[in-house]
């Protein structure tokens, strides 16, 4: 790491990576939107899911402005973000065979649903469960994740398979395995992790994709607005009521 200042690297990393998604997984967004868009025109129910970091990309298109108001956050308490103490439970959390299995039989999904599961590694028990468990009931499974864990390192679950082998699509974040971009002779490890942004530009990108897809239908997309432009909570009020049946968040 010799030109540029950390900063400058990061950002050129970042890019980068955000590039080669562009470029790279250009068919699969367009294959996962399609698929989100099927479900909403069918009546179906949006749901997203992401333990530890990589549920911060789950959030970010739940209950967002601009975003589909029919997606939904499936919760496991104790793996949403780092909300725990110790944070390393969390972590242990995501290794639990069965966990999956109990959210999944007390969760409002149903066949006919999508469900969008984000795993960096894709190799822990609850990831590989949940998609697993999610298409045995009826419901499609999109995952995103780093499809380079796969060949570098080994399944945690005891199929010894990844999220990826349990997904009707999948989104490859191309990050590389260790999630840091950067190294520095001065700093004995690897630093500046670049997962967040570009998990959060594909899911992005997937949910702006649908919304053309359903205008392309026919279909007024279900979108929110931002309660703080003049008219939006009225929109919004408008946009619950219709879709009031397949919003979870409100209750």
């Amino acid at each position: 790491m010799s030109d540029g200042t950390p900063a400058d690297l990061f950002f050129d990393a970042a890019i980068g990576l955000l590039q080669r998604v562009r470029e790279e997984e250009s068919g699969a967004i367009t294959a996962a939107a399609a698929l989100l868009a099927d479900t909403v025109a069918s009546g179906g129910r949006l749901f997203a899911f992401g333990a530890g970091h990589s549920s911060l990309a789950a959030q970010d298109v739940v209950y967002r402005a601009g975003g589909l108001a029919l997606m939904n956050l499936l919760t496991v308490p104790g793996v949403v973000g780092v909300d725990v103490t110790p944070a390393t439970l969390g972590s242990a959390l995501e290794r639990v065979d069965g966990l999956a299995s109990a959210v999944l039989d007390t969760s409002p999904l149903r066949t006919g649903d999508a469900l969008v599961i984000v795993s960096l590694s894709g190799r822990n028990a609850l990831p590989v469960e949940m998609a697993q468990g999610a298409r045995a009931r009826g419901v499609k499974v999109i995952g995103v994740t780093s499809v380079a864990y796969a060949s570098e390192t080994t399944s945690r679950h005891s199929s010894g398979t990844f999220l990826k082998d349990h997904c009707d699509i999948v989104l490859d974040s191309k990050i590389t395995v260790g999630d840091a971009e950067l190294t520095l002779d001065t700093i004995p490890a690897p630093f500046a992790p670049a997962s967040t942004v570009v998990t959060t530009a594909l899911m992005q990108a997937v949910v702006a994709t649908t919304a053309a897809d359903l205008a392309d239908r026919g279909i007024e997309p279900p979108l929110l607005r931002s309660g703080n432009v003049d008219g939006g909570h009225d929109w919004n009020a408008r946009v619950m009521t219709e879709y009031g049946d397949r919003i979870f968040y409100r209750h």
